[in-house]
């Protein structure tokens, strides 16, 4: 197994982080230890969850998980705070109040005494970077977080929070979370650009774009498959300007031998800035089958395809129809 290196952090991570999202419920906890046994057993040792996937149940399958067979330090773990996690009106957002009390349930969800990268989950216009930064800065000296991050935030937000951590002399964020796949580049114009210029490291997220171009809605036919994260929002098509980005991605993993996800994983991988992009397999075959991505590189020609299908820095459209929706 290849590493990389997470950023100005010198932690050295698996190039394909796993994601957590469906364990505790697409995936029951059966499948999800099954999925973390293969994911290891192939050299991976990054794993990022949240606080609020599925009620706290993602983080306390991977706690027990991680009791059971001991492998707490060989793991780099990530979690999240910022969503809400009750009725009461300060139970979610960026202010100290939440994050002391959410920081200390994950880590008994998570059976840990530290969590290595805690991310901030979404921006929060209602409380001010600098209490952001200072409550989290806490946590790092008191050692139940090592590494701070921050996830979907605009370059101008990035640049803020530099400023003012380095102005307040707190930790800073090392990573960032974003959206990126061949639908959905727009990262490429600011935030990739600011993340190499200042060594944030990414973790980007939505390789597949849910699930659109992993093939399964299009080498099957024109249809959402039952069981598939769409059909779980009963979704029952897509847009029309989502279809030919989707079957263009097919022929060219055909053209290469490999699975359209694969492909797609692959690209993600060469992308400049890209430190390590998060899949969510929901069973293991799907694991084995986005692990295999780390196999090959795509060629100059294929790289200059997706950037003719959709290129960089754009949220892929259709001239007649606008946008493709997130």
């Amino acid at each position: 197994m290849h590493y990389r290196i997470l950023g100005r952090t010198g932690v050295k991570v698996t190039p394909l982080c796993l994601g957590t999202m469906n364990f505790g419920a697409r995936s029951d906890e059966a499948q999800a230890c099954a999925i973390l046994d293969a994911y290891t057993s192939l050299g991976g040792n990054f794993i990022d969850t949240a606080n609020v996937y599925n009620d706290g149940r993602s983080e306390e399958i991977i706690g027990r998980w991680m009791k059971q067979t001991s492998k707490r330090d060989e793991i780099v773990l990530s979690t999240k705070v910022h969503g809400r996690r009750s009725p009461h009106i300060n139970d979610a957002g960026n202010h100290r109040w939440h994050i002391v009390r959410e920081v200390e349930k994950s880590l008994k969800r998570l059976n840990t005494e530290r969590i290595d990268v805690y991310h901030i989950h979404r921006p929060d216009a209602d409380t001010p970077i600098d209490q952001t930064l200072r409550a989290l800065d806490d946590l790092v000296r008191q050692g139940k977080v090592l590494y701070l991050a921050s996830s979907v935030f605009a370059g101008w937000q990035l640049a803020e929070a530099h400023y003012v951590a380095q102005s307040l002399g707190t930790a800073r964020f090392d990573i960032e979370q974003p959206q990126l796949n061949i639908i959905d580049r727009r990262i490429e114009s600011e935030i990739l650009p600011f993340c190499r210029k200042y060594e944030v490291a990414t973790i980007t997220w939505a390789p597949l774009a849910r699930g659109r171009l992993a093939g399964v809605y299009t080498r099957g036919g024109r249809k959402i498959p039952k069981g598939s994260w769409y059909d779980a929002q009963k979704k029952t098509d897509f847009p029309a300007s989502q279809w030919p980005v989707m079957e263009a991605v097919d022929r060219l993993a055909d053209a290469r031998g490999v699975s359209s996800s694969q492909f797609a994983i692959a690209w993600c991988l060469q992308v400049p800035g890209v430190t390590c992009p998060i899949i969510g397999p929901r069973t293991v075959e799907q694991l084995q089958d986005n692990m295999a991505a780390l196999k090959f590189t795509l060629s100059a020609e294929e790289l200059k395809s997706v950037d003719e299908l959709n290129p960089p820095g754009n949220l892929c459209r259709d001239p007649q129809l606008g946008a493709v929706p997130r």
